[in-house]
């Protein structure tokens, strides 16, 4: 079957009780035994549920993966991940993270001794110099939150891999409808479900989905130990906005188009940051790695700070809030709210800088987000 399609039909059979179209939302938290530790496959709604069960086998479907792992949010799966981490091993991150992400890997770097380095991974030769030395994980966001860098995945796996580590992308930009890391020789994908998968600003959730039996075995053995796991009813509405991923990617992708017009044709914007738009060698790797571009558009308005604030309280149509991913357009200024938790000089030295915005482009009338952007600008 093709994606599209897999959307709705992948491991979502029909119930076989009822016939019911939709997978049931259940609600139990355990599950009656004929005997001690004889179960029909379900004992206790942490350790697994049949409602999250039809969520994680069609995220693996989705990502080509060989099994998929459902949490209650983006950083429970990443905390988990990290779980699986030894004392004093070494991980190599890419520099340009979501803020969230980088305060969970200093805290473990402080707390339990691992060893973290950043570096612009979109740098192959940078990366090779990195990975010289033996890493656990090799961890990537392509695109990247929120410059928007992307990361050769195959070549990154290659060079990771070399050096023992596992590759871990987080897919959360791309979402399987545009990028799938599995298929590119990456060994874990993560995902914030909150946001393309949910995509209706109305559940929080994460996922792992991994390539390699060994790695499915020790992380849902982690997923029950440390039991950060969604409820029934978030499966479901993930499941539910899983239907019309597809579709919506295509329309955020339309919206993005009509902003980014509009921003690389205004003085008042000294940089814009969206996939393909980097040059040559960047347009190719699109064309290698992915299917679209994408939804999330990010500039640096004139002004600093000072012109952000500005750009900000002139948007109409836009709302300022965190998240992303939603079939409603969403701005973010990083500097103040996603990424915050980073230390100024950090930020600089990689790019976020206080004039920076994020956009998250819904799938209203993309003329009316063009003109939304644009009369914004003029008050800059």
């Amino acid at each position: 079957m093709r994606f599209d399609t897999r959307l709705i039909h992948a491991r979502q059979a029909p119930d076989p009780a009822t016939g019911a179209v939709v997978p049931p939302i259940h609600l139990a938290t355990t599950f009656a035994q004929s005997a001690p530790n004889r179960s029909k496959g379900f004992v206790y709604s942490r350790s697994g549920n049949p409602t999250r069960a039809v969520l994680e086998a069609t995220l693996a479907d989705l990502e080509s993966g060989r099994r998929g792992l459902a949490f209650a949010s983006g950083l429970g799966a990443l905390t988990t991940l990290l779980e699986s981490v030894p004392s004093g091993r070494r991980i190599v991150a890419v520099d340009d993270l979501y803020g969230g992400t980088r305060r969970l890997f200093e805290h473990h770097r402080q707390q339990f001794g691992v060893e973290v380095e950043y570096r612009d991974l979109s740098d192959l030769a940078a990366a090779r110099e990195v990975l010289r030395r033996p890493a656990h994980l090799v961890y990537v966001e392509s695109p990247t939150n929120p410059l928007l860098k992307l990361v050769d995945l195959a070549a990154i796996a290659r060079l990771g891999h070399a050096a023992g580590a596992r590759i871990v992308v987080d897919n959360t930009f791309a979402t399987p409808a545009l990028q799938r890391p599995l298929e590119l020789g990456a060994d874990i994908v993560l995902h914030s479900m909150t946001k393309y998968l949910g995509g209706h600003s109305d559940v929080v959730g994460g996922a792992l989905v991994l390539a390699r039996d060994d790695d499915a075995e020790r992380l849902a053995w982690l997923q029950n130990a440390v039991g950060a796991v969604p409820s029934p009813f978030d499966c479901f509405l993930v499941l539910r906005g899983l239907h019309t991923l597809g579709v919506r990617m295509r329309a955020h992708e339309a919206s993005a188009a009509a902003v980014v017009e509009v921003v690389r044709r205004s003085r008042k914007v000294r940089a814009v940051h969206y996939p393909g738009t980097g040059g040559r060698a960047e347009a190719a790797l699109v064309r290698r790695q992915m299917s679209g571009r994408g939804g999330i558009v990010s500039i640096e308005v004139d002004g600093g700070g000072r012109g952000a604030r500005r750009f900000l309280r002139r948007l109409r149509v836009f709302t300022l809030a965190e998240s992303l991913g939603a079939v409603e357009s969403l701005v973010d200024h990083p500097a103040s709210m996603t990424h915050a938790s980073i230390p100024r000089a950090v930020r600089l030295r990689h790019g976020v800088t206080d004039g920076l915005v994020r956009l998250s482009c819904g799938i209203e009338d993309p003329a009316d987000l063009a003109e939304d952007v644009a009369q914004a600008l003029r008050s800059v």
